[in-house]
């Protein structure tokens, strides 16, 4: 509840310290299992073929290139100040609190709609096994694995058996992620070397060059596509406060970051080996069902959907560990309420916050039913948070620039790293998003609620940043934080932490 604004509110209370248990192999592992590789690739690659085509390796990597940025920027600040709410703390102290709070704020919702619509693309996952194992009805109703409705229904239950495991604490979910990790990297790696020897579409160079997209705005469109299949690495740096050596969990998250160059770029040449262009954006989430199918026979071809299963069951789990404690971190400081820093005695985690991500991202799936095909709600999805993604990124990496400035006269090299690669990347996203949002506002002449309308599409994330800025004046006014007079998130350390039962 927000506090009365004619005296100075009493201190909010602190959450007990997280316990320090976590090494550079739980940090790689949350920050792998975030990204999803497996559901990126399983879902996402038609979508980015639907814009960059045969081109879709070229775009992959032309799009990592300032993502790489982003990332050394979250390492250099993450060596300078360690805390859980990294980029809403950082760009708060570097460039001021209005962005610093919006940097937090994009990137809690953000997570929050994208765990409603992977709760979704679960449902669906698990409806295509119970169809493979022949299992079409139950009760009388035709299972359908497009059916938002029954895949967020499906979802639902998944979400909230991943909340439970993140609420036991992130240890435990990391051990379980390393184990899903395993499996699923393994049938992706086989399945994909397996289409790229046996596949009978020819190979071209012309594969890798982003020059032959068909047009600066395909290239732009699918450079957000891009980056938001990219997204999940700095999962890594949300539990700073729970791993031994700060530095582990800049290692962990570019480690995890240089996996998915790898594993992305693979899987869209081995997809390509094997299916067309229009079977490359038909097929859309159930291509790598179909790769399965199409390169071997039952039970083998069910192996790549189990590996889906997998990837986004640890992708929900993932996701909602970082979105708690970045919750946290702004709840300690006042700019949320007190109750989102509310530690548990027996786990050590935000038990309570976290079960309101998961509540709150439940009632989101549920509002979602009323767009009626699954896969035109991931492209909606995707393309609202990629712009978000783009927002809290750039700001990122112009708070690195800003915070290590002097570094322009400590030479050539170091300038480079501390400035201007973050802050080329920066700007470079805010670029494109800006582009993005032009193209979406010509792109219709009215408004509709559908996913192809652009109006639509540039609604949600408008939406979503005013919201964030309403959310930062009640903070400011209302609950008087003193993070909107000094920029600087909480220390964990620098104060005594009462345990808050």
């Amino acid at each position: 509840m927000p506090d009365s604004p004619a005296a100075e509110p009493p201190a909010s209370p602190a959450p007990a310290a997280l316990p320090r248990a976590l090494g550079v192999r739980d940090g790689m592992a949350l920050a792998a299992s975030s990204t999803a590789a497996t559901t990126s690739i399983g879902i996402g690659l038609g979508a980015l073929a639907a814009y960059a085509g045969r081109q879709t390796p070229a775009l992959l990597i032309v799009a990592f290139l300032p993502i790489l940025g982003i990332a050394l920027a979250y390492a250099r600040l993450n060596r300078s100040e360690p805390n859980c709410g990294n980029g809403y703390t950082w760009v708060g102290r570097s460039i001021g609190p209005w962005p610093g709070f919006l940097t937090g704020w994009v990137l809690l919702v953000g997570s929050v709609v994208f765990m409603a619509y992977t709760s979704a693309v679960t449902g669906s996952v698990v409806l295509q096994f119970a169809g493979k194992a022949g299992l079409h009805g139950l009760l009388g109703v035709r299972l359908d694995p497009n059916s938002t409705l029954q895949s967020t229904l499906l979802g639902l239950v998944a979400l909230v058996a991943v909340t439970v495991t993140a609420v036991t604490g992130v240890r435990s979910a990391t051990r379980l992620q390393w184990w899903l990790l395993v499996f699923e990297y393994t049938v992706l790696i086989a399945f994909c070397g397996w289409a790229v020897v046996a596949g009978d579409q020819p190979f071209s160079w012309s594969w890798l060059n982003p020059f032959a997209i068909g047009s600066f705005s395909s290239l732009a469109q699918g450079l957000v596509l891009s980056v938001f299949i990219y997204w999940g690495w700095d999962a890594a740096f949300t539990v700073n406060e729970e791993t031994r050596n700060a530095r582990d969990a800049a290692r962990g998250g570019l480690a995890a970051l240089g996996a998915m160059l790898g594993l992305f770029v693979f899987a869209a040449i081995a997809f390509q080996r094997v299916l067309g262009d229009d079977e490359m954006v038909e097929r859309g989430p159930q291509a790598l069902t179909f790769l399965g199918g199409h390169l071997a026979s039952e039970p083998w071809a069910s192996l790549p959907l189990a590996a889906l299963m997998c990837s986004a069951f640890a992708s929900l789990q993932s996701s909602v560990i970082p979105t708690a404690r970045g919750a946290l971190a702004m709840g300690r400081d006042r700019t949320l309420g007190a109750v989102w820093t509310r530690i548990s005695p027996r786990y050590g985690s935000p038990a309570v916050g976290t079960v309101l991500v998961m509540a709150i991202a439940a009632a989101i799936a549920l509002l979602a039913v009323g767009i009626p095909r699954l896969n035109l709600m991931i492209l909606t999805a995707v393309n609202s948070i990629g712009l978000l993604v783009a927002l809290y990124y750039g700001l990122t990496a112009l708070a690195c620039a800003v915070r290590f400035r002097g570094a322009l006269r400590e030479g050539p090299l170091e300038a480079l790293r501390a400035v201007v690669v973050p802050g080329a990347s920066g700007l470079a996203l805010f670029a494109l998003g800006g582009y993005l949002a032009y193209l979406y506002a010509t792109m219709s002449d009215h408004f509709a609620v559908a996913p192809d309308n652009g109006w639509f599409m540039l609604l949600l994330p408008a939406v979503f940043v005013a919201s964030g800025l309403l959310a930062a004046a009640w903070a400011r006014w209302r609950r008087r934080s003193p993070y909107f007079t000094t920029g600087r998130g909480t220390d964990a350390e620098a104060i005594a932490l009462p345990m808050d039962a």
